[in-house]
C-alpha cells in the first residue's frame, strides 16, 4: 500500500505515469508497506505464464529476498526509479522517505534494491546518474544505502506513520526493537535475493529516462 498523500500522474511520453505527493512529506515517513492485499508471483507461477502477462509482471513488480514478484494492487507500482531518489526500501521491506519531500514532488526509489534480474540501461537526469543498473548494485551500494535509510528509520517516531498499522506485526516489533537499542539495525542487504543474484546477467532490457516502473 502506497502512503495515501500520493496521486498517479502522468509524466511524459518517454517515461509514462508517476506517483507524486500531494502534500508535504518529511523525512521518516513510510511511504510503501507490502500489505494483505499484494499480488505474489512465485518463480514456478510466473515460469507457466504465456510471455504477455511475463512482460507486464516484469514492468510492474518487484522481487523481493524469498524471489517472489510482488504486485502491488494500487499505484505503488508507477514509482519510478531515479538514482538520487527521495524513498528507499528498508530491510525491514518498507519504503521509507530518505528526505523531505516536498507537495507536487515526483517520488522515486532505488530499483537496484529491487533483486534485478537484468542490466537497465538509465537516464534519469540526476547529476550522480549510474546509467546502468546492475543485479549486483547491492553489493556494492548497500553501506552507503544503509547509511540514508537507517537515519530516516530513526525519525519514525517524530512523524505521522498512516501506514503504520498496514504493516505486519513482526515487522513493527522488529523496527521498535532497533529503535529502543534492543535489537540490531537490519540492514538493507537484507533484500537481496541469493537464487536471482548468484546468476551472471549482462543484457541490457530497456531504456529510458527514470527506468520502468517499480
Amino acid at each position: 500500500m502506497i502512503h495515501p498523500k500520493t496521486e498517479l500522474r502522468f509524466v511524459n511520453s518517454k517515461i509514462g505515469y508517476g506517483v507524486f505527493a500531494t502534500e508535504f512529506i518529511p523525512k521518516g515517513t513510510i511511504l510503501y508497506v507490502k500489505d494483505r492485499l499484494e499480488i505474489e508471483i512465485t518463480k514456478n507461477r510466473f515460469n507457466k505464464m504465456d510471455q504477455t502477462h511475463k512482460d507486464i509482471v516484469e514492468k510492474f513488480s518487484y522481487m523481493d529476498e524469498r524471489g517472489v514478484r510482488i504486485v502491488s494492487w494500487d499505484h505503488a507500482k508507477y514509482i519510478n526509479h531515479k538514482c538520487d531518489c527521495n524513498s528507499m526500501s528498508s530491510g525491514y521491506g518498507f519504503e521509507i522517505a530518505i528526505r523531505d519531500i516536498a507537495r507536487d514532488e515526483e517520488i522515486t526509489d532505488e530499483y537496484g534494491l529491487f533483486n534485478i534480474p537484468d542490466a537497465i540501461e538509465i537516464s534519469c537526469g540526476c547529476h550522480n546518474c549510474r546509467q546502468m543498473l546492475l543485479p549486483t548494485d547491492v553489493d556494492q551500494h548497500h553501506m552507503a544505502w544503509d547509511l540514508l535509510v537507517r537515519e530516516a528509520i530513526e525519525k519514525l517516531n517524530e512523524v505521522e506513520q498512516p501506514l503504520w498499522n498496514m504493516m505486519d506485526s513482526g515487522t513493527r516489533t522488529d523496527v521498535m526493537g532497533f529503535l529502543s537499542g534492543q535489537s540490531e539495525y537490519k540492514s538493507v542487504i537484507h533484500l537481496k535475493y541469493q537464487g536471482q543474484l548468484n546468476k551472471k546477467h549482462s543484457t541490457i532490457k530497456s531504456k529510458g529516462l527514470s527506468a520502468c516502473a517499480a
